[in-house]
This record gives C-alpha cells, structure tokens and sequence, in this order.
C-alpha cells in the first residue's frame, strides 16, 4: 500500500466529517484559519495528535489551492466536494475514496477527473484572487509571479533558531540527530536549523530550556540586518509574541537595554514565557496606546537602533497562513498602508543621530513596502538607505552582493517573503539644494 493509501485509510468518515466542519468554519474567513482551527480542537479533546494533523493537513491543502479547486467544483462548490476534489488531485484513485463516498459522488468525482486545466485563468492556476495575481503581474512579471505562486502553495517547512546564550548551532544538530529528529543548518542564518519535518518539540529539552526558539529564517535575517551591538538601546516598535526581540536580545549578548513595544497585552503576554526560557534580562516589555503614546516621546532622539516590523497584509506568509489570500482586500492594504506610514514616522523618531532603523515587513506587495520607505525618505532627509549587502557580506550568500533594499522570495530563498529596508540617520542634515533655499 502507498503512503497515499495508508493516508486515505486512516481518514476515516469519522475524521472527513471533522474536516468538513472545520472547511465549513474556514470558508466564511471571518476569523484566522489557525485560531479557527485551535478553538476547534479545544471543543474536541479526544482527537488525538495524529489525527489533528490529519484534519490540518486537508484543510489546509484545500486553501491552498482553493480557486483551482472551485473551478473543477463549480457550480456546486461545497467543502465536501472541495475536500474530496483535493484528494482526487493528490493522486488517490475513486477505488481509495470508496469509503469517504455517498451515493453519486463516485460519478461525479468521475467529471471532475475529466475537467480540462488549460480552461482555467493563470489567476485560477495559480490560486490566487485576480486583483492579486494582477499587482504581483505587475511587479515581478508573468514568469516569476507563476514561480511565485507555485511557491506560496507549498507548506513551509519548519525552521529553528539556536539562542547563542545557551547554545551552539552544532551542538544543536547532533542533539537532535541523537534524538532521531533530522534536521540540517540553514543556508541564509547562521544561527538557523531546518527540520525535516514537523515533530512536536513543546516538551523537548532543547526548547524547554531555552535553546532553541521556531523562527522563520527569513525572519533571523531581520536581525542580522539591524545588527545590535553590546551595550546599544535598541527598540522593537512592533514587538507582537517576541520572536525577533529574542533574536535582538542574543544578538547585544543579553547587554544594553531592549524595548519591546506593542499596542497588545495579549501578544506581549505571549512574550513572557519566551523571555523566561532565554535567559535574557535585558528586555523591556512595553504595551503601548498607539505610536503617539507619551512614553515614546521620552525616549526620543535616545535609540541606537529601532526595528519597525510593521502591521501589514502578511501576503508573504501564504505557505503558513494561505486563508490570507482570501482575507485581504485592496481595500484593507490601503489602509494599512496609512498605519505602517504612520508608525514609520513614529519609529523614527526615536532613532538618535547616527543610529540605525530597520523598516521591515512580510508582505508582497510594493504599496506595504517600496512605495512606504520611499514616501518616508522623501519627507525625512535625514534618513539615507544602508545597502543590504554591506551588512549580510558576512553571510557569504551570493543572491545578496547587489542588494539594497533585502526581498526575500519562497521560490529564491525558500523563506517566507520578507521585505526590510536599513536606514541611517546622519548626525546632521544634508545641505538644502540652491534651488530650494529661500530667496535672500
């Protein structure tokens, strides 16, 4: 019998019926597939681990490839026959689904084996909403946004980041190796562990104590990138759970002093275990009202660096988060485009003469990203961009030589997409073109 095989057998009605009721719950995307997900299992105790990642696993694939799979449904598009399509589409044969068919479905699954792909539209083959695939169209072009979208349909593997106050990459492996659990070192942090697959490592000692953190490695380039030095103030304007304030922190070597700021009690609720587990102590968790709170303006003109991880569409994350896709509208980036402006301006601020400010997002689009950082350069020349690749030379990753502005892509470096741009503030302006000085 086949891995497919022995996966369709143990879906059995009982566990495709809790796949439907979660489909049914996704589809209305008004709350985050994962939340979604995570409250489900909570009302249903006695689903055991495997069989949660079984539900997972086909739900998550028909997100994925949602429009595609709408297109051979139509016009009857339901979650079953959207489930039962996706497995279809995996390559189980009807005699494998037998169990998981009602009266008639065998017939019909039977059409939709037949459907012709080359009527789809390239929005449809790469599942993705029009407006979407036509803004990505327009900045990558055709051939890349394809490869793109063939990316962000992948499930994104699970990645490590060894915390350097408690541990050595190396030492890491060889755990894990002794462990049974395969892993191997990153190719763009230094600091990064990729895992083979996804086991559960909440109870492992490696991660109860505190020497490994889940982190994207994406993510660890911001860091990198923003480079805090021992002894420096550093600021996480939009902290959220932590992560990259834990990377910050390992990276001054538990020296200095290291704001955490976010307007959520929640997420920097989240942070506190983590802080526990690190070993940090250099670490200030601060919930804030909004960018204009009052205990920023204290702290004005005083920050070595600043890291603005700003709120954004998080289009980037398709292969963690593919409801997204669904979720976000161009009505709901315009406006977040008028917050990540806002805390830009707010974050820099901060930032002393001579110091440095990481703009930073996980989305695709360059109205979240480009368009912001040049918007905020035109109206602060007292900010100049610090090529990429001077910072990651150390790296010694070619894909970086002639970067200035850092765009990771799944398809290229087999990360998330992140999007981070570093600025300097000059220790004084520059002077005012002739053009522009005031008549004598």
């Amino acid at each position: 019998m086949s891995k497919d095989s022995r996966f369709v057998a143990r879906l059995s009605p009982a566990l495709f019926a809790h796949c439907e009721s979660v489909l049914t719950q996704w589809l209305t995307f008004s709350h985050p597939a994962d939340k979604t997900l995570s409250h489900y299992f909570r009302a249903h105790p006695k689903l055991g681990h495997a069989e949660r990642g079984l539900i997972a696993e086909s739900c998550f694939a028909v997100l994925r490839h949602q429009r595609n799979l709408s297109a051979r449904c139509a016009p009857d598009v339901t979650p079953r026959r959207l489930l039962l399509t996706t497995l279809l589409q995996q390559g189980r044969n009807l005699r494998e689904l037998e169990h998981l068919l009602k009266k008639g479905e065998a017939d019909w699954l039977g059409s939709v084996k037949a459907f012709d792909p080359t009527t789809l539209t390239p929005a449809e083959r790469a599942d993705l909403p029009d407006w979407l695939y036509a803004r990505l169209v327009e900045q990558w072009g055709a051939e890349e946004t394809d490869a793109l979208a063939r990316a962000l349909k992948q499930a994104a593997p699970l990645d490590l980041r060894v915390n350097t106050l408690k541990g050595e990459r190396e030492a890491v492996l060889a755990r894990l190796e002794a462990d049974g659990i395969p892993a191997r070192a990153g190719t763009c942090s230094p600091y990064a562990i990729r895992l083979a697959g996804k086991p559960a490592l909440a109870r492992h000692p490696l991660f109860t104590e505190g020497v490994i953190e889940v982190q994207d490695e994406g993510s660890q380039l911001l860091g990198l990138l923003l480079a805090p030095r021992r002894g420096e103030t550093v600021a996480d304007f939009c902290a959220g759970a932590g992560g990259k304030t834990l990377l910050l922190g390992a990276l001054m070597r538990n020296t200095g002093r290291l704001y955490a700021f976010d307007v959520s009690e929640k997420r920097l609720a989240r942070l506190k275990p983590r802080l526990a587990r690190s070993g940090l102590a250099n670490v200030r968790p601060i919930r804030i009202e909004s960018e204009h709170d009052s205990r920023l303006k204290r702290l004005a003109g005083k920050m070595d660096r600043v890291l603005v991880d700003a709120p954004c569409s998080g289009l980037g994350t398709l292969r963690r988060n593919p409801d997204l896709k669904w979720r976000q509208t161009p009505e709901s980036v315009a406006e977040l485009t008028q917050k990540q402006a806002a805390i830009l301006a707010a974050a820099a601020r901060l930032v002393r003469p001579g110091g440095r400010l990481l703009y930073a997002t996980c989305s695709l689009l360059a109205a979240e990203n480009d368009h912001i950082v040049d918007a905020f350069l035109a109206a602060h020349p007292e900010f100049a961009v610090v090529p990429a690749h001077t910072e990651l030379a150390r790296l010694n990753r070619p894909d970086f030589k002639a970067t200035e502005r850092l765009q990771l892509l799944p398809h290229r470096h087999d990360t998330d997409a992140f999007y981070a741009v570093l600025l300097a503030r000059q220790e004084a302006l520059p002077p005012t073109p002739r053009s522009a000085e005031a008549p004598a």
